[in-house]
């Protein structure tokens, strides 16, 4: 990354931050920053993420050409590339600074650049791929498919999408397939363990919650120094006589959905040996399959009905948890992982293909075509019609991705029914569903087509003399 040929001023476009970036944050959610981690941030602007990063812990150094050009440039486990590529007008300076983030990355690189649809936001004339601003700065936008395949292009490597506009590019694929497994199914932690007795019950909650004994290699040192006098017999007599079968039966049962989940989206990265996957998926696999082949061909299986309109369809509408509509399963955040394995394979799909937001409430998956949205409604929980604040949508089709957002907007549309987009178990239920029958006895529903925005709604309340006092519909006090 060198001094521009021409007068384009880079530097302007460096952001002075408080806290982490957006970038960060997710790799820090994700697992890919944690404390101890050695941490390059290759082009850090005025360091606003080297400053965050260090309080929480990590060795991290930070080279920018201009704002710290006497930073130490040397490789490290993690190295973050954070807004860089779209400031960088010539092409083929672009993809050579690309590599030298890459050359200095020992196992991930994180990769961000702000997209197509942010184009509104920036006031500037056609130059070149991109444009050239008001502030004589120049942006290339991305598409978020299109970053992703730069990088992986560029690289060498398979790449996944974190996030729109963030790629992670992995040196080894265990450690891809380690962060692919964590986003299907998130490794629980192990119980604190003092004596024998608290190291037994924190086995149990393993199997409890994984429905298979752990191996040594997964337990943590303070449990294998406590339980190390117990015979292997002896600890799996101990251990299955203190879980509760029911859930050790039906943790196993997702475990199983879970694992074929996992084979299914590698696939889309070129499915590797046995050897090659982590740990705990391989006892997964050697605990509820008959060998790994088999494994491989049921999750071909799903992959292929995942084609299939007419078992998409019913799969959505014998769905345990969402709302279906004539062109949609909307389902509730919180319910993803109650909905049918093909269709959490189809919502994997659409992330793979131009990453999940980070800030979402309901996934709605079409089943006439192929696309999913991320909606994001920030009141969900405190709000009984709680307001849209974004969109963010991928058709699987074309790939092309979309980014909506009503911030600004004096009419948004809103939610109804709540208790209908999460899993009938979920313990906000019945409070929605008896502020729900109460609307309807009011007559509030009589126009649906007339009540999906604040303007509608409200023109309903009013007519029906009512109001709400959060939910509890009451009537007005004027009518």
């Amino acid at each position: 990354m060198t001094e521009q040929l021409w007068s384009s001023q880079r530097h302007r476009t460096a952001i002075g931050r408080v806290g982490l970036s957006v970038p960060a944050r997710q790799a820090v959610v994700d697992l890919q920053l944690e404390p101890g981690m050695q941490v390059l941030d290759y082009g850090c602007g005025r360091g606003g993420d080297l400053r965050a990063l260090q309080t929480i812990g990590l060795d991290i150094s930070g080279w920018d050409p201009v704002h710290h050009p006497d930073g130490e440039l040397k490789p490290a486990e993690i190295v973050l590339l954070t807004y860089v590529l779209n400031v960088i007008e010539d092409p083929a300076e672009r993809r050579q600074t690309l590599l030298d983030a890459w050359n200095n990355t020992k196992s991930t690189l994180v990769v961000s650049a702000r997209l197509r649809w942010e184009r509104n936001q920036i006031k500037g004339t056609e130059y070149g791929d991109g444009i050239l601003t008001s502030r004589n700065t120049f942006q290339h936008l991305f598409a978020a498919s299109e970053l992703r395949d730069y990088v992986q292009e560029t690289t060498g490597v398979r790449c996944l999408s974190a996030a729109p506009g963030i790629v992670y590019a992995f040196k080894s694929d265990e450690a891809r397939l380690g962060y692919l497994a964590r986003q299907i199914t998130p490794e629980a932690g192990w119980l604190a363990s003092q004596d024998t007795a608290s190291a037994i019950a924190a086995v149990v909650d393993h199997l409890e919650q994984r429905g298979r004994l752990p191996s040594i290699e997964e337990m943590p040192h303070p449990v294998i120094g406590l339980l190390g006098h117990l015979r292997t017999g002896e600890l799996k007599r101990l251990t299955e006589q203190s879980a509760d079968p029911l859930k050790v039966e039906e943790s196993a049962k997702r475990t199983i959905l879970d694992t074929l989940l996992f084979l299914a989206v590698e696939l889309f990265h070129g499915r590797g040996p046995a050897s090659s996957l982590p740990l705990p998926v391989q006892l997964d696999i050697r605990a509820f399959f008959s060998s790994y082949a088999e494994a491989c061909k049921r999750a071909d299986r799903l992959l292929f009905k995942l084609r299939d309109d007419a078992y998409v369809r019913r799969a959505m509408t014998g769905s345990a948890a969402g709302k279906y509509t004539a062109t949609a399963l909307y389902v509730h955040r919180r319910a993803v992982h109650r909905i049918p394995t093909v269709l959490r394979l189809y919502e994997q799909c659409a992330s793979i293909a131009a990453g999940r937001p980070a800030e979402w409430s309901v996934v709605k998956l079409r089943h006439q075509g192929r696309g999913a949205s991320w909606l994001d409604y920030p009141s969900f929980d405190t709000d009984p019609h709680p307001r849209l604040a974004s969109s963010y949508s991928v058709d699987l089709q074309t790939l092309k991705s979309s980014f909506l957002s009503y911030a600004d907007s004096a009419n948004r549309p809103l939610l109804h029914r709540k208790h209908e987009f999460l899993a009938p178990d979920d313990p906000d239920v019945p409070k929605y569903q008896r502020l729900t029958n109460a609307e309807v006895r009011a007559g509030l529903y009589e126009e649906p087509h007339l009540i999906g925005n604040e303007e509608g709604w409200e023109r309903a309340l009013v007519r029906c003399g009512r109001t709400l006092r959060g939910h509890r519909l009451v009537r007005r006090p004027d009518s």
